[in-house]
């Protein structure tokens, strides 16, 4: 949950103080754009080695720190190593 916080901070444009930010807070409702949102998934992506499928494109599974927890829980769990 940490490094997705850090990714939190440095990408969804939020204000300062995102760290604060509970594991359940809405981020849209805290700020994140539609363009954050995508520049947040291509640092999860990236950083933990998974891709989001079609149907995980949505606003649900970025929708909180908890949600993204979840979603990089079930695709690390289900990802065949390279």
């Amino acid at each position: 949950m940490e490094k997705i916080r850090e990714l939190i901070e440095q990408h969804a444009g939020l204000p300062p103080g995102a760290g604060e930010i509970a594991d359940d807070t809405d981020l849209y409702r805290a700020g994140m754009k539609s363009f954050a949102s995508v520049q947040l998934m291509l640092a999860i992506e990236e950083t933990f080695e998974i891709e989001f499928p079609e149907e995980m494109l949505n606003r649900a599974t970025f929708r909180s720190a908890s949600a993204i927890a979840q979603a990089v829980e079930q695709l690390s769990s289900g990802s065949m190593a390279a």
